[in-house]
């Protein structure tokens, strides 16, 4: 399967690198966690389960992000790079865009 990460969601991702890089040095660490947790989405794409809005939901461990993201034919798209306190599913538009 081939990963398609959407622009906003490579904004929200390095926004997050950079904040915590400022904030206490952190940024490397949550670079390989997101990068961890796009590797195992490629090797088990669909193990998750499907949420209501028909989208896959991988959460990060340590830091409170999660990454959400639909299977179409062989691409898997990588709709953001959320953090799970802003407001739920502000990101879904993205999804819908992607269905039109």
């Amino acid at each position: 399967m081939t990963l398609i990460v959407l622009d906003e969601a490579e904004l929200e991702f390095l926004e997050a690198v950079n904040y915590y890089e400022e904030a206490a040095g952190l940024g490397v660490r949550f670079r390989n966690e997101v990068s961890a947790g796009v590797a195992w989405i490629l090797d088990n794409p669909r193990v998750l389960p499907l949420r209501p809005g028909n989208y896959y939901r991988f959460n990060l461990r340590v830091f409170p992000y999660y990454l959400p993201y639909i299977i179409r034919g062989e691409n898997i798209w990588l709709l953001a790079v959320a953090q799970a306190q802003r407001k739920p599913r502000y990101w879904i538009r993205r999804k819908t865009t992607l269905e039109s």
